[in-house]
């Protein structure tokens, strides 16, 4: 293994830095040693190793939902339907390959 001669100095909110630093201790792995591995871990996947998004909108994370949420969404759609403001998922399907969004 090579020598650790590089220094790295970082800026953090001394938060996370605690709340991140006592994971860390309860695992046995030094602040050290987990930002070399999180260094590894960018060279081998050639960018950060975690997806780095926004979330999507709250509304489509059905797992949160109420069961009244869930019949007012459902009842969403059925007046949709009713309004003539749906269309088959074929037609959706070829509308988002047409705009490059699948």
């Amino acid at each position: 293994m090579a020598g650790k001669s590089a220094n790295l100095y970082v800026r953090i909110e001394p938060e996370v830095k605690e709340e991140a630093e006592q994971i860390l201790s309860s695992l046995g792995v030094s602040s050290s040693s987990a930002i070399n591995m999180f260094y590894k871990q960018i060279i081998f996947c050639g960018g950060l190793p975690f997806d780095v998004k926004l979330p999507g909108p709250p509304h489509l994370d059905m797992t949160q939902w109420t069961d009244e949420q869930f019949a007012e969404e459902i009842e969403k759609g059925f007046q949709a339907i009713r309004e003539g403001r749906s269309m088959p998922i074929d037609d959706f399907e070829k509308k988002l390959r047409e705009e490059g969004r699948l």
